[in-house]
C-alpha cells in the first residue's frame, strides 16, 4: 500500500533524480509528496484504491486552498502575474543596474554641458551701452570685459553728440516703431545733466529698480543723492526715485590764447567778470546754451545758477539781469556749440567759453593758451547712464530690446563707479573726473605725459580746486518762476547786431526741450 508523507510548509523545491519524487508548484509555497510503491506481490484493493484517491484529492485541495489564502494578504500581489512574483530578486539586480547606468550617463551629460558653457559663444548674457562719443574710457570696456568673463556680449556704441541719442530715445515714442539698432533699444544710454528731467518727465527712461540698496549709490555723497532723487515730472524731489547714475562730470571753463595776451598787454582771464572787459569785445565765442549764457550773467552779478525768481533773488531783478546780458551779447562775437573752438583754434577770437569736456581736449592740441575755472565758482556738467524706458512700447517687431534690461546693468554700475576707474581721469587721458571724487580735489599738481603740450591751468588731474570747487553748482531743472524770466529775457534783449541775436533767441529756446514746450504752452 502507498504511503503517503506531507512535509512541513512551506517547502522548498529539491532537485533530485529520484523517480519516485514529484513536486506541485503553485505561486510562492511548494509541496511535495512522497509515494512509497508496495511489493508487486500485493495488489491494491478496490477500497484502498478509493482511500488512496481520496486521499492525495485531499492533499491537492489542501495545497491550493493555503496557496489562496497566501496569495490574497497581500493586495499588491494579486495585481502581478504568478509568473513575474518568483522573479522578484533578479528584478531587483537589474533595477540597480539601470540606476547605476543612469548615474554613469548622468555624469557624462553633466561633463559635456561643462564643456558646452566653455565656449565663447554659450551662454552669453548682453549689455548694449550707447555712450557719448569721448565720454568713456577704452580702459575701461577692457576691464570690464576682463572682470565678467568671456561669456558677456558687451557691444558699447558711440554718437556725437548727446542730443543724437536724445533724438534716438524719443523718436520711437512718437513714431511708435522701434528701429533695433537705435539708443532707444539699448540697455544704458548717456544723458546729459540738461535733458535727464525732461526724458524722466516724458517717460522715455525708466527708474533703477533697488539702486538704494547698491554699494554705488551708497558710496555717493550727500550732495549727489540729493541730486539723483528725482519725481516722475523729472524735478528734485527729496521722497523721489533714483533715475540716472552719474559717471563722469566736469565744469565749465574759460580758455584764452596767451600769445595774443602777451602781445597786447592784456591781464590773464581769472573770472566771469572778464568777459565784459571792453578790450575783449568782439574777440569771444561762446557755447549756444541759455542756461550757461544766463547763468554765466546770474554768477557774474552774485546770484546762483539755480536761482529760481530773479526778482526776489538778484539785487535789481530782471532789469538789472537784462542789462547785463545785453552788454555780455555785445562782447561775443559767436554764440555756436558747434564752431566756437573752431573760431578759437583759428585765432579769430581769443576766448572761448564752454564746457571742460570740450575746450581741454582741443587746448591741448595748442600752444601758449591756458584754461580756467573762474574762482567765483562754475556750473558744474554731469553724463548719466539711464536705462530706456523700451519696454513701454508694444511692438511685435523682431529685434532690438522688448526685454527688461539686462541683468548686467547694475554689475556695469557698480563698475563705473569703483575707485580703480578714477585713473584715467586722474592721468588725463579723458577730460571729466569721476563722481567719488567730488567730495574732494587733488591738491598737488602731477606730471603729465612727456610729449603733450604744457597746458597752462588751474585744473589738477581735471578738477577745480576745492576753493572753487566749492562754488562751483550741479544745474538743477528750471522752475515755472525762472522759465518765466528767461521767456521775458529772451523777448526783451535788443539787436544791434541781428545775425548774433537771432542765433542766440533760437538757441535759447530750441536747445532746452522743457523750455520750448513750456514757452509755446505759456504763450497760447
Amino acid at each position: 500500500m502507498a504511503v503517503l508523507s506531507l512535509p512541513s510548509l512551506p517547502g522548498p523545491t529539491h532537485s533530485s533524480p529520484n523517480p519516485t519524487r514529484h513536486s506541485i508548484r503553485s505561486s510562492r509555497p511548494y509541496f511535495t509528496v512522497k509515494l512509497t510503491a508496495a511489493s508487486d506481490n500485493n495488489r491494491w484493493s478496490p477500497a484502498g484504491d478509493f482511500l488512496r484517491q481520496l486521499s492525495v484529492s485531499s492533499v491537492l485541495l489542501m495545497g491550493l486552498g493555503f496557496s489562496s489564502v497566501w496569495g490574497f494578504s497581500h493586495p499588491a500581489s494579486a495585481r502581478i502575474s504568478p509568473s513575474v512574483l518568483p522573479q522578484e530578486t533578479e528584478d531587483t539586480k537589474k533595477l540597480g543596474k539601470v540606476e547605476n547606468l543612469e548615474k554613469f550617463e548622468d555624469e557624462d551629460t553633466e561633463l559635456a554641458f561643462e564643456r558646452w558653457k566653455s565656449k565663447s559663444y554659450a551662454l552669453t548674457v548682453p549689455l548694449r551701452v550707447v555712450a557719448l562719443e569721448g565720454s568713456l574710457p577704452p580702459v575701461w570696456i577692457r576691464e570690464f570685459l576682463r572682470s565678467q568673463g568671456k561669456r558677456v556680449r558687451f557691444r558699447p556704441e558711440f554718437r556725437r553728440s548727446v542730443k543724437d541719442i536724445f533724438h534716438e530715445l524719443s523718436d520711437p515714442f512718437t513714431k511708435g516703431k522701434i528701429n533695433p539698432k537705435s539708443a532707444a533699444s539699448a540697455d544704458l544710454v548717456t544723458l546729459g545733466d540738461s535733458w535727464l528731467n525732461y526724458a524722466i518727465g516724458k517717460g522715455l527712461v525708466e527708474p533703477v529698480i533697488g539702486a538704494e540698496e547698491q554699494d554705488w549709490f551708497q558710496e555717493l555723497s550727500d550732495k549727489w543723492k540729493v541730486y539723483l532723487r528725482r519725481s516722475t515730472e523729472g524735478n528734485l524731489d527729496s521722497q523721489g526715485r533714483i533715475w540716472a547714475l552719474p559717471y563722469r562730470w566736469g565744469s565749465m571753463v574759460i580758455a584764452y590764447n596767451k600769445k595774443e595776451f602777451q602781445k597786447h598787454k592784456l591781464a590773464p582771464v581769472e573770472d566771469w567778470s572778464d568777459l565784459w572787459r571792453p578790450e575783449l569785445a568782439g574777440k569771444i565765442s561762446m557755447v549756444d546754451s541759455p542756461r550757461e549764457i544766463v547763468g554765466a550773467v546770474l554768477k557774474y552779478m552774485g546770484a546762483s545758477y539755480n536761482t529760481t525768481n530773479i526778482d526776489s533773488q538778484v539785487v535789481g531783478g530782471k532789469n538789472a539781469v537784462l542789462q547785463q546780458l545785453e552788454l555780455l551779447v555785445q562782447q561775443v562775437r559767436l554764440f555756436d556749440t558747434q564752431h566756437y573752438l573752431k573760431a578759437f583754434r583759428a585765432g579769430d577770437v581769443w576766448v572761448a567759453v564752454g564746457w571742460s569736456s570740450d575746450v581741454l581736449p582741443v587746448a591741448k592740441t595748442m600752444s601758449n593758451v591756458s584754461v580756467m575755472v573762474p574762482k567765483s565758482g562754475a556750473s558744474l556738467w554731469v553724463d548719466f547712464w539711464a536705462i530706456p524706458a523700451t519696454t513701454r512700447l508694444v511692438t511685435d517687431q523682431m529685434g532690438g530690446r522688448v526685454r527688461g534690461p539686462s541683468p548686467l546693468v547694475q554689475q556695469w554700475m557698480e563698475f563705473c563707479l569703483q575707485p580703480e576707474r578714477v585713473l584715467p581721469f586722474k592721468e588725463e587721458v579723458i577730460p571729466g573726473a569721476s563722481p567719488i571724487s567730488l567730495k574732494a580735489s587733488v591738491e598737488q599738481p602731477q606730471e603729465r605725459t612727456k610729449g603733450r603740450p604744457k597746458l597752462e591751468t588751474n585744473l589738477v588731474a581735471n578738477l577745480p580746486p576745492s576753493e572753487i570747487l566749492s562754488q562751483c553748482e550741479l544745474l538743477e531743472p528750471l522752475s515755472e518762476d525762472a522759465l518765466s524770466d528767461y521767456k521775458w529775457l529772451v523777448c526783451s534783449l535788443q539787436k544791434p547786431k541781428p545775425g548774433i541775436m537771432n542765433r542766440l533767441r533760437f538757441s535759447l529756446i530750441s536747445l532746452v526741450p522743457t523750455f520750448w514746450s513750456k514757452l509755446h504752452s505759456k504763450a497760447a
